[in-house]
C-alpha cells in the first residue's frame, strides 16, 4: 500500500503523526512518503500544491491529509493561499465524492451540546459532491462595473452526469445501511438544484429498495438540530454539504471526532479529518487526533478493501474512549484528560 502523507499546516503535523503511529502498529505492508501542502507547500516552493506533491499523490494508492491554512497566509494572493492547494488536489485527483460520517460514540453523549436523548444512537452518512458547484463554477472573480463599483461573482452549476455519479454513491451506501436517502437542495429558488432533484428522482428508479426523500437545505439545517436521528444517508452539493457536515459534526460532541473520505470513481481516496488546521492550538499537544485516526479506518475500508483492519482501528478508538481517555475538546468531569500524543498512544495500546 503506497500512501502519500501530507501533514499540512497548524495541528496537521501533530494529528497525522498519531495516525501514522496507528498505521505502523497494524504491521501491514505500507510505504508512506511525506510531502508538503498548503502553507507548508508555499514555504517549500512558493506553491500551496507543489508539483512534486501532486506527482506523489497521483502515484500513490491513497492520500492521508492533515489540514491546511494559517492566518499568516491570508494576505497572499488568492491562488497562493493554502486552501487553493486543497481545492486543486481534489480537482486534480477527481475526488468527487466526499463521505462524512457523523457517528456518536455512547461515551460522548454528554459531550454533545444537545440532549442525550436527541443524539444517542446517532449514525448519519453525509455524501457531499466535491468537485463542482459554486466553489468551481465559472465565471468567478471580483470585477469592476462600468460605474466603478466592484462586484463579486461566483457561479453555481451542475451538469447531469455530475449529479448522477454522486447520487449513485449515496444510493450504493444506503443499500448497505438502512436504505434511506435524503437529497438536500434548494430547488424552489435555484435552477441548478432543481436539476439536482430531477436527476435524483430519475436515479432512484434503479434503487427500488431505497426510500428517497427531499429536503430544502434551510429545513435540513434545522432538522439536524431538531431530530437528527431521522437521517440515514444525506446527499447534497458542494457548498450545502460543506455547511451541513460541519453542523452535523457538533452533534457528536466535537468536530475533532469526524473523519472523512474523498473518493474518485475507482475508490482511490484522500482521507482527512473534517476539521481545520486550528493554528491557535498548534504545537500545544492538545488537538484531538481521533478524526484523523478514524480517517485511516475509512482508508482501509474504501481504498484497500480491508474491512477487518478498518474495524480493528475503530474498535481501538472505542476502547480508548471506554477507558476514559479524552482530549480537551471532548473532556467531561471524571474522565482522563490527555494530550494529542497520549491519545494516539492510547489507541495504539488498544490495538
Amino acid at each position: 500500500m503506497k500512501i502519500a502523507v501530507l501533514p499540512g499546516d497548524g495541528i496537521g503535523p501533530e494529528i497525522v503523526a498519531q495516525a501514522v503511529k496507528v498505521l505502523n502498529a497494524l504491521n501491514l505492508d505500507i510505504n508512506m512518503t511525506e510531502a508538503p501542502i498548503g502553507g507548508a507547500g508555499y514555504e517549500a516552493s512558493g506553491d500551496p500544491l507543489p508539483d512534486a506533491t501532486l506527482k506523489l499523490a497521483k502515484e500513490s494508492d491513497a492520500v492521508l491529509l492533515g489540514a491546511v491554512g494559517d492566518w499568516k497566509y491570508d494576505k497572499l494572493e488568492r491562488h497562493l493561499r493554502p486552501e487553493r492547494g486543497l481545492l486543486r488536489i481534489r480537482k486534480e485527483l477527481n475526488l468527487f465524492a466526499n463521505l462524512r460520517p457523523a457517528l456518536l460514540y455512547p461515551e460522548l453523549a454528554s459531550a454533545s451540546t444537545l440532549k442525550p436523548e436527541v443524539v444517542s444512537g446517532l449514525d448519519i452518512m453525509i455524501v457531499r459532491e466535491l468537485t463542482g458547484d459554486i466553489y468551481f463554477g465559472q465565471p468567478r472573480g471580483i470585477f469592476k462595473l462600468e460605474n466603478g463599483e466592484r462586484e463579486g461573482v461566483n457561479t453555481m452549476r451542475y451538469n447531469e452526469s455530475e449529479i448522477r455519479r454522486i447520487g449513485r454513491v449515496a444510493f450504493d451506501i444506503a443499500m448497505k445501511r438502512n436504505k434511506k436517502v435524503c437529497s438536500v437542495d434548494k430547488a424552489n429558488v435555484l435552477e441548478a438544484t432543481e436539476l439536482w432533484r430531477q436527476v435524483m428522482i430519475e436515479l432512484s428508479a434503479e434503487y427500488p429498495e431505497v426510500e428517497l426523500s427531499h429536503m430544502y437545505v434551510d429545513n435540513a439545517a434545522m432538522q439536524l438540530i431538531r431530530a437528527p436521528k431521522q437521517f440515514d444517508v444525506m446527499v447534497t452539493g458542494n457548498i450545502f454539504g460543506d455547511i451541513l457536515s460541519d453542523e452535523a459534526s457538533m452533534l457528536t460532541g466535537s468536530i475533532g471526532m469526524l473523519p472523512s473520505a474523498s473518493l474518485d470513481e475507482n475508490n482511490k481516496g484522500m482521507y482527512e479529518p473534517s476539521h481545520g488546521s486550528a493554528p491557535d492550538i498548534a504545537g500545544k499537544d492538545i488537538a484531538n487526533p481521533l478524526a484523523t485516526i478514524l480517517s485511516v479506518a475509512m482508508m482501509l475500508r474504501y481504498t484497500f478493501n480491508d474491512e477487518a483492519n478498518a474495524q480493528r482501528v475503530e474498535n481501538a478508538v472505542k476502547k480508548a474512549l471506554a477507558q476514559g481517555y479524552r482530549t480537551a475538546d471532548i473532556w467531561t468531569e471524571g474522565s482522563n484528560k490527555v494530550g494529542c500524543n497520549a491519545m494516539g498512544d492510547a489507541v495504539v495500546a488498544a490495538l
